[in-house]
């Protein structure tokens, strides 16, 4: 990879790699210093990584340090206040909608919720999560489609029917 080629990477991913992190962590400066050690790796290691492989290769470096961070904070915070005062009655039923799909979420594994945020916010192919998770396309399938059915009988519940 040359040093123009590692220029696009920075301007075409960086956004995407930052929003997947964020959603994770929702804590925008842990996302930013593991989005820079993921391009600082990406950096150190251009002459080994193929130019079209550098999203996959950023995406794993990015959750393989997301998931290290995990285990060391040993929390995830969400600072997000839905209750402000004078919003309207659709800012207010669209910011419980939210609430509630980030409850959903939280209530989701760190594996099951980046199979999630990889395939339906990014939409990556099975084929690519499991290079960036370690895990064959089968397991993606499966581990999918149980995080699936936990956030739909989450959301189905009757307190959270809108």
């Amino acid at each position: 990879m040359t040093e123009k080629e590692y220029n696009q990477c920075v301007t075409l991913y960086a956004d995407n790699v930052f929003r997947f992190i964020v959603k994770n962590l929702r804590h925008e400066e842990d996302a930013r210093d593991i989005v820079q050690t993921a391009f600082e790796k990406l950096w150190r290691n251009r002459e080994n990584v193929e130019s079209d492989k550098s999203k996959s290769y950023l995406f794993t470096v990015a959750y393989n340090q997301m998931i290290d961070h995990i285990r060391k904070a040993k929390r995830i915070e969400l600072k997000e206040d839905f209750q402000e005062d004078g919003r309207s009655q659709q800012q207010q039923q669209s910011g419980r909608m939210k609430k509630i799909l980030m409850d959903a979420l939280n209530r989701l594994n760190e594996t099951q919720k980046s199979l999630v945020m990889l395939k339906d916010y990014e939409g990556y192919s099975y084929e690519e999560i499991g290079e960036i998770m370690d895990l064959n396309p089968s397991q993606v399938k499966v581990y999918l489609h149980r995080a699936r059915l936990t956030l739909r009988n989450y959301l189905v519940s009757p307190e959270n029917v809108i």
